[in-house]
């Protein structure tokens, strides 16, 4: 069956007592036993719920794993997977990373003893270079990394992860299994941000894991249920609810993305354009081989800083918020937002600096979004007197 069918029947078919074609939300923390020894199923809702249970088996099979473990976000679930490393462990991250997985790396982890270099994934001997035999466990993979759109070629990383022992884990936030899957270019660990493009209505918070292999699925399972940063049931079916929708949505996305992408690249104003369907992107080859679409988020550098200010402010149909992926377009500071936390030089040195914006490009018109940007550009220019 198409991906587009399966994302419209999650959990049409579960409900055999009443035949309900939307799964109900079980609002319930306990569940009786039938006797001594005999259980249903379900015993308490932090290690299994019916509503996250349906949810986790559709995250499992469309991301082409095993096991799927529902969170209470993004970062819940990064944590949940971070759990599976002791002290002493070293992690090979990619450079251009979500200031949120820098924090929570850098601020909470290491005082566990668990560290992390940052390298530019796509690059082998990079990765060589700082793989650290006995101590380096895994690496930790953005593609389309969040902001710059940079790509990494996740079959040849993971055959060279593979050879030294290695496990994958890739944050497919941005592309969704709808357009990337992962696990089925060798990675172990799929992880969403399902609060983004999977919910995409701005309206749940959620993070998904998704396993391959039996081994692993279990160690998962244990972590998951022992932290207890589980999904609840009613942010489960608002979830499921989303990801009914999410081919209709994606495939809007990546248009209006693409075209309002364009539309700033001939812009007097804008220097630098990050968007991978472009083709002058360096990743651009790569991210066909690998993806069947776009995702809706990119980033653009104006050519003043001065001008930043004042196109956040008179932008009217995109709202200036944090966050992606959701119908609504937003723009997004980095710099100041989404980046903060990450220290200025390395910021810089990536390529985060004080002129750069993000743009999570929603399900309007485009034609509406490009007149909205053109002239909150074209005020901010007169404000500034360029």
């Amino acid at each position: 069956m198409r991906i587009e069918s399966r994302l419209a029947q999650i959990g049409s078919v579960r409900d055999s007592v009443t035949g309900a074609v939307s799964y109900p939300i079980y609002q319930a923390t306990a569940f009786r036993h039938p006797g001594l020894g005999q259980s249903t199923g379900f015993d308490y809702a932090r290690t299994k719920s019916p509503t996250r249970m349906v949810l986790e088996e559709a995250a499992a099979e469309l991301e082409s794993g095993d096991a799927g473990f529902a969170c209470s976000s993004g970062m819940a679930a990064l944590q949940t997977v971070f759990a599976l490393f002791r002290q002493g462990d070293h992690l090979l991250v990619s450079l251009d990373l979500y200031g949120g997985t820098y924090r929570l790396i850098e601020q909470v982890m290491s005082r566990f003893g668990l560290t992390a270099s940052y390298v530019d994934t796509n690059d082998i001997a990079a990765l060589e270079a700082e793989w650290r035999p006995g101590s380096t466990k895994a690496v930790l993979i953005e593609t389309p990394t969040n902001p710059l759109m940079m790509i990494t070629d996740l079959a040849k990383v993971s055959e060279w992860a593979k050879s030294r022992g290695l496990l994958v884990i890739v944050d497919n936030t941005l592309m969704t299994p709808y357009f990337q899957r992962p696990i089925e270019l060798g990675a172990d660990i799929v992880v969403h941000s399902a609060t983004k493009y999977l919910g995409g209505h701005n309206d749940v918070l959620a993070g998904l894991i998704v396993t391959k292999g039996k081994e692993l699925s279990e160690r998962m399972a244990f972590l998951h249920n022992s932290i207890g940063a589980v999904l609840g049931p009613q942010d489960s079916w608002l979830l499921m609810r989303g990801m009914k929708t999410l081919a209709l949505r994606m495939e809007r996305h990546q248009e209006n993305a693409l075209r309002v992408a364009e539309y700033l690249l001939g812009h007097p104003l804008v220097e630098e354009v990050y968007h991978p369907g472009l083709p002058q992107h360096p990743g651009h080859d790569i991210h066909r081989k690998q993806s069947s679409g776009n995702t809706g988020i990119f980033s653009f550098r104006v050519k003043d800083a001065r001008l930043v200010e004042p196109v956040l402010r008179h932008v009217k149909l995109i709202a200036f918020a944090e966050s992606l992926g959701g119908v609504e377009s937003l723009m997004t500071y980095p710099a100041v937002q989404t980046h903060a936390d990450i220290p200025e030089e390395i910021r810089r040195a990536v390529g985060v600096d004080d002129r750069l914006l993000r743009l999570s490009v929603g399900i309007e018109h485009s034609e509406d979004l490009i007149e909205d940007l053109g002239q909150a550009l074209e005020r901010a220019a007169r404000e500034i007197g360029a």
